[in-house]
């Protein structure tokens, strides 16, 4: 999989995106609420690993997702 972190404008939050391997979108979701988006695409229990990603995340670059 894949994460993105998109900047937003004004009164448009930050978002993520998760993609998978052919880049298939699989979640977006603001960057402050993921749990919802989360638990649908059945990574709810990586939730607090990948909220520091997406902490750590710069803007604009895709990456590779490595979940423990």
């Amino acid at each position: 999989m894949y994460i993105i972190k998109i900047k937003g404008k004004v009164k448009i939050p930050d978002y993520v995106q998760i993609r998978d391997e052919q880049f298939t979108l699989l979640a977006y979701f603001r960057a402050d609420r993921p749990e919802r988006a989360l638990q649908k695409v059945g990574l709810a229990e990586k939730e607090e690993q990948i909220k520091e990603i997406i902490a750590e995340l710069p803007f604009g670059k895709v990456q590779k997702l490595e979940l423990k």
